[in-house]
């Protein structure tokens, strides 16, 4: 859908091909991989880009996008959906003029449970560029229509809401 907006959008490979039907799946690949090495990874492919990139992360790859956001320079945006790390990780605070919104669902035990949610609240309290944006119901990517956790009322709102924050990031 964003391509269809007019945006060029490349989505690194993390997975080295692999994919996964269940997100046990894919996390236990991760950890046999090693988190660190596919965060390092999606920094390394984002460097063979110019810097003034919007980036966007979903769950695991959310890592990645908001390292780049935050230490990059020249950094335009980031959207963290279904994770968001804790400031202090990469940088102490979220640099300013970079806008970045986090969306995730609020009974979502990823999201919530393990802290991504405390991380997002806080960013949000401490920058003024970040908005949160909670939707209801449990699932962890419920943003991709493929899966069976799509959520068919929540997808397309944050569709909407990330297609209105290009805009202005593009402005």
């Amino acid at each position: 859908m964003l391509r269809e907006a007019g945006h060029t959008v490349t989505v690194p490979d993390l997975y080295d091909g692999h994919t996964f039907m269940h997100i046990g799946d894919g996390t236990a690949y991760a950890e046999e991989t090693g988190f660190q090495e596919l965060e390092d990874a999606g920094v390394r492919i984002a460097g063979r880009f110019p810097p003034n990139l919007v980036y966007i992360g979903f769950s695991l790859g959310v890592m990645p996008a908001q390292r780049l956001a935050q230490t990059r320079p020249g950094a335009r945006g980031a959207v963290l959906v279904s994770g968001c790390v804790p400031l202090g990780v990469y940088a102490d605070t979220w640099p300013a003029g970079v806008p970045v919104q986090i969306h995730g669902m609020d009974a979502d035990p990823i999201f919530v449970d393990e802290g991504d949610l405390s991380a997002a609240e806080n960013l949000v309290e401490t920058s003024a560029d970040a908005e949160l944006f909670l939707y209801p119901g449990s699932s962890h990517l419920f943003a991709d229509i493929s899966l069976e956790d799509y959520d068919e009322t929540a997808a397309p709102a944050l569709t909407a809401r990330v297609l209105e924050f290009l805009a202005l990031t593009d402005a």
